[in-house]
């Protein structure tokens, strides 16, 4: 860790948002159960001059895809109630042109060869009309012959989890995962007042979204869906962060989990654990200095967290950064930063 690192970290979000390229932010960083800072810069909402705070809740966009998604799958792998190399067929009969070939492991690993991303809302006026086009999207190239970053994949994924646990996504999540975790600020669809919530992107109106999801996709779905749509403060994401490094075999195996956070993608073009973004893939935003069992994901809105199973490191990132507009140079540039603030190099923290 870099001198004074409490400074530093603290000085680049204050940075970042002097700049005016993001908002407002917070960040917390730690090692396993120890939270080793927090910090909170900016503004919740820029609109109104609301400041920003380390309690504030976030719509974590594609973090909902770990957090959520990909934690449930694996809780449901690990209870025995469904493999990841079933495949989705077995519990989704309509979808993938019922194609065999498409396992739940393509769907976590981004290598279902299904496209990257689907404007469903656009032409769907329901949740039931969305979903049927889901169910027939088709692959674009053969199951397991590359890694290419998917939505619809994720969505599909949602939807094997309710199938499999015999209620809706958000359910399953909240028994099987942010329950058990005490995770009790985050859930899809929250509740509570706007001063809760970081603003994302301005309206026509001249308000913008507030405690209300902002995909579009996962808006039509009602606010629950495998790819979007999870709201979640700093705090619970550094608690389910400290739980992920941890040994602990509740909600999933840990022997699961180091699995998840393993490329299992081999040789193929990108290089993806279940869910997460290993060093070297088109996502990764962690930086050289830390080490190859790291792992991380992102989320449009401005979201970010990263952790290394081995040293115990983790890092949460939470920005309303979508609330400037959708030029992600500047969180880019912060998510390096901070990053790199940290400077990993395979030994333990102070």
């Amino acid at each position: 860790m870099a001198p004074d690192p409490e400074d530093q970290i603290g000085a680049l979000l204050r940075e970042a948002v002097g700049d005016g390229g993001i908002p407002g932010a917070v960040a917390a960083t730690g090692q396993g159960p120890v939270t080793i800072g927090r910090w909170a810069a900016g503004q919740a909402d820029a609109i109104t001059g609301r400041p920003m705070h380390v309690d504030t809740v976030f719509d974590l966009a594609s973090l909902t895809k770990v957090v959520a998604t990909t934690t449930v799958t694996l809780a449901l792998a690990g209870r025995g109630e469904l493999g990841l190399g079933d495949p989705v067929a077995a519990y989704l009969p309509d979808a993938v042109g019922r194609d065999g070939r498409v396992t739940v492991a393509h769907l976590l690993t981004h290598t279902s060869g299904l496209p990257g991303s689907r404007r469903f809302y656009r032409w769907c006026g329901s949740r039931a009309e969305l979903l049927r086009d889901l169910h027939q999207i088709t692959p674009e190239r053969p199951p397991g012959s590359g890694v290419a970053y998917s939505d619809p994949g994720f969505m599909l994924l949602g939807e094997v989890v309710a199938a499999v646990a015999g209620e809706p996504l958000d359910a399953a999540v909240r028994r099987l995962v942010t329950g058990p975790l005490g995770l009790t600020a985050t859930g899809f669809r929250p509740n509570g007042p706007a001063r809760r919530f970081a603003a994302t992107e301005r309206r026509g109106d001249g308000t913008a979204w507030t405690g209300i999801v902002h995909d579009e996709n996962a808006r039509l779905m009602g606010g629950v869906a495998g790819h979007a749509g999870l709201f979640a403060s700093t705090d619970d994401l550094a608690r389910f962060a400290a739980w992920w490094v941890s040994d602990d075999d509740a909600v999933v195996p840990a022997v699961l989990r180091r699995a998840a956070a393993t490329c299992q993608t081999g040789d193929l073009s990108g290089r993806r654990g279940y869910g997460w973004a290993c060093p070297g893939d088109a996502f990764d935003t962690l930086g050289v200095r830390w080490p190859p069992t790291a792992v991380s994901h992102t989320g449009f809105t401005g979201t970010s967290l990263a952790l290394d199973p081995a040293s115990g490191l983790w890092v949460v990132l939470l920005t309303n950064a979508v609330h400037a507009g959708r030029d992600a140079t500047a969180v880019q540039a912060l998510r390096r930063a901070v990053h790199g603030a940290v400077m990993v190099t395979g030994s333990t923290l102070p």
